[in-house]
Parts: C-alpha cells; structure tokens; sequence
C-alpha cells in the first residue's frame, strides 16, 4: 500500500482476524485472537537507503512465518514505515504506529539517530523496542531504559577489538578516525579510547567528523592522510564508507584501513566504491558472508538462501543487510515462539531477555544470543577479516572487546 510515506505490510491476514474483548485489546493492544501487530521504521529513502533491505526482508520473513500457519495461532500483521533516517520522521511514525495502527510492539526499528528520537517514548509509554538494528553501545542501559534492547555487537566493543588488533600489529601506529557525527559514530573513538587510556594522544594524530546531509567526506579523508597518519578508522554508513573507500584509493594512500561492520556489504558498498579499491581493509564479522565459500554447503546458508530464492528471488544475495536481517528476525521468532501464546508487551518483554544459546543459522560459529534482565547486548563477540577482493577472509579467533 502507499501513504504519505512508504507502509509494507505483511499481506493476507487482516481479514482472518477475531476481534478480542475490548478489555484484552487495553491491555494487549496489537492483539486480537488470530493477529499479532508488529511496528517498524526503516529507511526506504534517504542518505542511509542501503539499509532499506533490511525492512524488505523482514517483511518477507513475516509472509513466510503466516504461510507456515503463524504462531501460536497469530498471524503477524508487520507494519513498516519508511522514516527517511530523520529522527523527526521517526517521532511520528512511531506514534502513528502506537497510538492509531495500536502495535503490540517494535521491532528492528533501524538506525542510532533514529532510535535515540524514539527511546524515551517507548520507555515512558512501555512498549518494548526490540532488536534495535543498531549497535550502539547505549542499547545496553538496562537500568535506564528497560523497554529498549538492542541485538549485533556494540559498536564501542567493537572499535576495541581494532585497537587491540592495531597494537598487537603495528604498536606505533598513527591513528586517523572518521566517524559519523551521533551516537553510531561515536562510540567509535570511545571504544578506542577505551583501550589507549593515557596513550590516546601518542596514538591517534586526527579525529574529524561528517554530518549525514554532508555531500561527501573526500575533504575528510584527504585532511587525515595530510594529518601523517598510517592507519585509518572509519565509522560511516555505506554511502560515506564508499566514498571513503574510493578517496582512499585514488590519494594512493595505503594505510591499515578498518571499516565498521556496518558497512561492509559487498552488494551496498564495496561494489559502488570497486572491489579492488577495498584490497586489505580489516573489519569485525559476526555474520556470515555470502560471498564466502566456506559457508557453499553450510547448513545455515542453505536456509537463508532458500529463503531468498521463495521470499525475495530478486533480492541481491551479496548484501550482507540481508543476512543481518534474517538474524534479527530469526531471533524475534523465537522470543515469539517462547511466549506461548501470551503476547502481552511484559511476557513479550520476559520472554526477551531470557534468551540464553541461542544458535541463529546466519551467526558464525561460536557466536550465540544470549540475553538476560541485566544483559541487554545479546551478541558481543566478532571474528577479524580482510577483504581480498572477492569476499571476506576471516582470521583469527572469535573475540570479544574489553
């Protein structure tokens, strides 16, 4: 369907749906007795569109779940609303989701800037905000805001871990970071200064910054090269991360490059800024790559991508936002699966953060999610890799930050 901006829905249910009583409806609102409401915001459009994919996926995913009956009994009416990643759009699609559409709860609503805009209303209101697809490290406040959890890595935990790495390589190291200026970005230096401590200034020679309605951060890149560093961090969403793939290759620079994780999707990012540009840049994978032949007969592949031929056969199969969203909603369908029925906003909320081992088929090895009433970052360790200009060779062991 089409509104003002763009709503998907997970189509064919609505009609099956048996009102409940107008007290059940109070106090479970999204409820009925064959229908589940779910919310959601992506962004379709604007400067961080890449990850739209993730929205289409999971209403794909959505669709499959209500073909294979539900659960328990519910359909899943899963409404998602293109928000433009402008938290001001977010604000009032999300109270159009809660107080007109009357959804039980949200679900991987996308983006740092745009669920910041969001937190205090779903806490004060008590709607949980669930598997934000985000990873800022404030996700994990559970004292402050126990309604909202978020689901990947931390994004400071981490920059911790390329720290580690960069001192464990090169101790001497130079250090230049650019990071999107809000709290996605931010956590980088934080996680990088959380490990250097009084070194911080021996080590990192330029910190600059970009806003998101920036054109381009080609005069960034070329400051930090001018700035003599020999090793690059870049916090950025895959438009900026491809441009500064791009700037990077055409200064002929050759640092020791990290990328966020966020944007190294070979479909969104590498592709647009030339595989080759990218040879020897390091990032942190909790996923498993698509273009990784290691992964041509594991069974967890073969799930996701016969998924994808049924659901989404146009879907371009190299986009990690794609694996990362059949991981968020494989998880959510468990935490259904484990409320037995009772989709109340508190036993959604228990079942939630009660999670322990659980084995998602996208994980790499040895990553499980696990959560509890005080553990609101359900996976926290990530595997080296080095793009090699086909896919992502990943080394050493699976780590966790400090």
């Amino acid at each position: 369907m089409t509104i003002k901006r763009r709503a998907v829905l997970a189509g064919g249910m609505a009609a099956a749906a048996a009102a409940a009583s107008p007290g059940a409806r109070a106090a479970t609102p999204g409820v009925t007795a064959h229908k589940l409401k779910i919310g959601n915001t992506s962004p379709y459009s604007g400067p961080a569109s890449a990850y739209g994919v993730l929205g289409h996926l999971e209403t794909a995913f959505f669709r499959m779940v209500n073909d294979q009956g539900g659960i328990a009994g519910h359909k899943i009416d899963y409404l998602s609303y293109d928000d433009g990643y402008s938290p001001p759009k977010t604000v009032e699609d999300v109270r159009r989701l809660v107080e007109q559409d009357k959804v039980d709860f949200l679900f991987a609503t996308l983006g740092t800037p745009t669920n910041s805009a969001i937190e205090r209303y779903c806490n004060h209101n008590k709607v949980p905000q669930l598997f934000v697809a985000t990873g800022a490290d404030k996700w994990g406040d559970y004292k402050k805001f126990p309604w909202t959890i978020g689901w990947q890595p931390s994004y400071r935990a981490e920059a911790q871990i390329y720290t580690k790495y960069m001192l464990k390589e090169k101790p001497n190291a130079k250090l230049g970071i650019l990071f999107q200026n809000d709290d996605f970005g931010k956590d980088y230096p934080d996680g990088v200064r959380d490990v250097l401590g009084k070194d911080w200034d021996k080590r990192v020679v330029k910190v600059t910054s970009y806003e998101v309605t920036d054109p381009t951060v080609d005069s960034q890149i070329t400051e930090l090269q001018a700035s003599g560093a020999d090793t690059l961090l870049v916090a950025a969403t895959p438009k900026f991360a491809a441009q500064a793939i791009r700037k990077v290759h055409s200064l002929n620079w050759h640092p020791m490059f990290f990328m966020t994780n966020v944007s190294i999707s070979v479909g969104s990012v590498l592709r647009p800024a030339g595989v080759e540009s990218a040879i020897g840049m390091i990032s942190g994978l909790y996923l498993k790559d698509t273009t990784d032949p290691a992964w041509d007969k594991d069974a967890g592949m073969k799930q996701f991508r016969a998924f994808m031929a049924k659901y989404l056969p146009h879907g371009d199969i190299t986009d990690g936002g794609y694996v990362s969203a059949y991981g968020l909603c494989y998880t959510m369908r468990s935490v259904l699966d484990h409320c037995n029925g009772n989709f109340s906003r508190a036993n959604v909320m228990k079942a939630v953060t009660s999670i322990h081992g659980l084995e998602v088929p996208v994980l790499l090895p040895g990553i499980t999610v696990n959560t509890s009433p005080t553990n609101y970052h359900p996976t926290k360790a990530m595997q080296l890799a080095k793009w090699d200009g086909k896919t992502w060779a990943r080394f050493g062991e699976v780590i966790e930050g400090i």
